[in-house]
């Protein structure tokens, strides 16, 4: 065996803990119930018990040969019967108070003597040890109820950290794994290298960050993210929830902060990832009358801990949040959280490369064609692309399928969109007239204005919850700012429904609160968020997300007094009012086209492809030619796919009957 080898062998063993042996009080009360046992059964022989009145008869036949006298008992031996025969057998009575017996036993001149036996062991152990075990028990089945199992759960461990640890060979995540958000990944290979190599960045006197926060939606990916960072720097990884840290008890949060830190340096060089870093680290004293001492002390704490460690050291703190606004500014400044990864949602290149990283291991038709189904899918996430990829898997095994097929997957992708059919719930003829005029009104008022999106479906089949019918538009390019036009064209086709309604049968239903309630939000964003009306000027009325420190009692929408108040009501109503009227004046001039679209949409139920465009035109449907034949072309957009839905009008015609 070569010296190199040996020394593995002693470092292995060195770094073998002997086992110790750890005592319990259990193993006590183990042995003294044993010595009791003992003591019970196994003190003497077997004897045959006798009363008192027997035990004088014997006394009085000669028949007893030597007595032993006790506080409690009578032992000794005696000629007894037994089949015939007499036999000396150890016997044992009961004593009596009786003052003749030891006078009588000298007139026999039967041998005899008195006994002092001590009962003590019994006595400690029935006055003692055993009240002592019982609450002992209690106590610590009570302790494991409050701390929710052993472990670090315990009432006593409400310091130690609660952080998840996975080892180098427990990741087993890498980069491989994560797709559609490559920016993201080139920001942190610097921070896999520096794991890997810090010598090469301390030659020169770099120093890398102390800690790097993952920004973006929920599941862009940002916990994936962090686990590839460990796992191509094979090194462990730390995982915790901010709410981990908070508790009922002010200071236990700051303990486990603490406790963390202890751990991550003597692990080090490792990764420690809080996820949900808004749960602890919100801006403090934004509102005095929601102030919590315990995350307070608990944010402190993280922040003084920050300020302590060395980043020579190899520990990288990682966060993730989808909420950075709310964060406090401590976290945010260089020293802390110094470096931002903004993970966005991912574009159709994205959005195919997730798809093709979620369909391993699975049995895909070669028909299936992932570039159509990323371009199907704006504004997916890769936590959706995963839930579709496997809603398809379920639905091909629940039809008896071998491989997932692409009509599976459109019709997960509509489940993601719209929600599951329902095609059980039954609608009187008129009803469904009505909804199929109000989703066609939508359609044509869309296909006739310049600055809305291609209509994808137009449908009367309910799905979800309580949705009728519903118009789904999908955008043809990516859209990062909005024109004032923009807005009332959107505000037009949201009212396209109630229009249809109105111009048709001469009066309106309830199938428009959703369409109202998005064209109010619209107008009065225009109004008071983006300046966009010329009575109240370029002025932002409000401020989202914020509350004045100086006036906790004052809303955020009170940023304008009573007359200002009037005129922002006035503009609104103007302006969907307006749109309204250019949406009747559309829908009267295509009043045929609305009705033989209406008529065919009765018919079949759902309108899409060649049959949609053959009342809408082909230029104002969507068309995926363009994003299948080349990766170059323009992409929909990372915004959520735009639907007009009718979720009131079953709740309301439910309510009326």
């Amino acid at each position: 065996m070569s010296d190199t080898q040996e020394k593995k062998n002693n470092k292995k063993k060195s770094a073998t803990p002997a086992k110790r042996f750890n005592f319990s009080l259990w193993y006590l009360v183990a042995v003294l119930l044993a010595l009791f046992i003992a003591q019970a059964y196994m003190g003497g022989g077997k004897s045959e018990p006798l009363s008192y009145s027997r035990f004088k008869e014997l006394l009085n036949e000669d028949a007893v040969k030597r007595v032993i006298i006790t506080q409690e008992n009578i032992r000794g031996e005696a000629m007894i019967d037994s089949a015939g025969v007499s036999v000396l057998t150890p016997f044992e009575a009961v004593r009596v108070d009786d003052p003749d017996l030891v006078k009588q036993l000298e007139e026999k001149g039967i041998d005899f003597e008195g006994r002092f036996e001590s009962d003590w062991l019994k006595g400690f152990f029935f006055a003692w040890v055993l009240p002592l075990g019982i609450i002992i028990l209690l106590w610590s089945f009570l302790i494991r109820r409050m701390g929710g199992g052993g472990g670090s759960g315990g009432l006593m461990s409400f310091g130690k950290s609660r952080a998840k640890v996975y080892m180098e060979s427990a990741t087993k995540i890498n980069f491989k794994d994560v797709a559609g958000i490559d920016e993201a990944v080139e920001e942190l290979k610097e921070v896999v290298e520096f794991l890997k190599q810090p010598a090469k960045f301390r030659a020169l006197g770099a120093q890398i960050p102390k800690g790097v926060m993952l920004v973006g939606p929920p599941g862009t990916g940002k916990t994936l993210l962090a686990k590839a960072v460990a796992g191509e720097a094979s090194v462990p990884f730390f995982s915790i929830s901010g709410s981990d840290f908070v508790e009922m008890f002010v200071g236990v949060g700051a303990a486990r902060v603490r406790d963390l830190f202890q751990q991550a340096q003597a692990k080090a060089p490792c990764i420690v990832f809080i996820d949900e870093l808004d749960a602890l680290g919100k801006a403090r004293g934004a509102s005095p009358w929601a102030s919590h001492d315990e995350r307070e002390q608990t944010l402190n704490a993280l922040l003084v801990e920050m300020d302590g460690f060395e980043s020579s050291k190899g520990v990288i703190i990682m966060a993730a949040t989808n909420r950075p606004e709310i964060l406090d500014m401590a976290l945010m400044r260089p020293g802390r959280f110094d470096r931002q990864v903004v993970v966005d949602p991912p574009n159709i290149d994205g959005r195919e490369a997730i798809l093709k990283v979620h369909i391993r291991g699975k049995k895909i038709s070669k028909d299936v064609n992932l570039r159509l189904i990323a371009a199907r899918t704006p504004g997916f996430v890769g936590a959706d692309l995963a839930n579709s990829i496997n809603e398809a898997a379920l639905l091909a095994a629940r039809r008896g399928k071998k491989e997932i097929e692409m009509p599976e997957l459109e019709e997960a992708i509509d489940r993601e969109m719209t929600g599951l059919e329902r095609r059980s719930r039954v609608l009187t003829p008129k009803t469904k007239e009505k909804i199929a005029y109000h989703e066609c009104g939508h359609a044509i008022v869309g296909a006739k204005l310049p600055n809305t999106d291609p209509v994808h479906r137009v449908s009367i089949i309910p799905r979800g919850t309580a949705t009728l019918g519903h118009t789904l538009y999908l955008p043809s390019e990516e859209q990062y700012l909005i024109s004032k036009q923009e807005i009332i064209d959107k505000i037009k086709v949201a009212l396209g429904g109630r229009a249809a309604e109105e111009i048709i049968y001469g009066e309106i239903t309830s199938g428009a609160y959703s369409d109202l309630q998005q064209v109010t939000a619209m107008a009065r964003a225009m109004v008071m968020d983006y300046g966009m009306s010329e009575k109240l000027g370029q002025v932002v009325y409000r401020r989202r997300g914020h509350t004045p420190r100086d006036n906790p009692f004052q809303t955020q929408d009170d940023y304008y007094g009573e007359d200002t108040a009037q005129l922002i009501d006035q503009e609104v109503k103007e302006i969907i009012d307006r749109c309204y009227t250019e949406a009747l004046q559309i829908l009267r001039g295509n009043q045929d086209l609305l009705r033989n679209m209406a008529a065919e949409l009765l018919k079949v139920e759902m309108l899409e492809g060649d049959k949609l465009a053959e009342f809408l035109g082909k230029d104002r449907i969507t068309d995926y030619s363009e994003h299948i034949q080349t990766k170059d072309a323009p992409e929909p957009p990372a915004e959520s796919p735009k639907e007009d839905d009718d979720d009131s009008v079953g709740h309301n015609l439910d309510k009326s009957g």
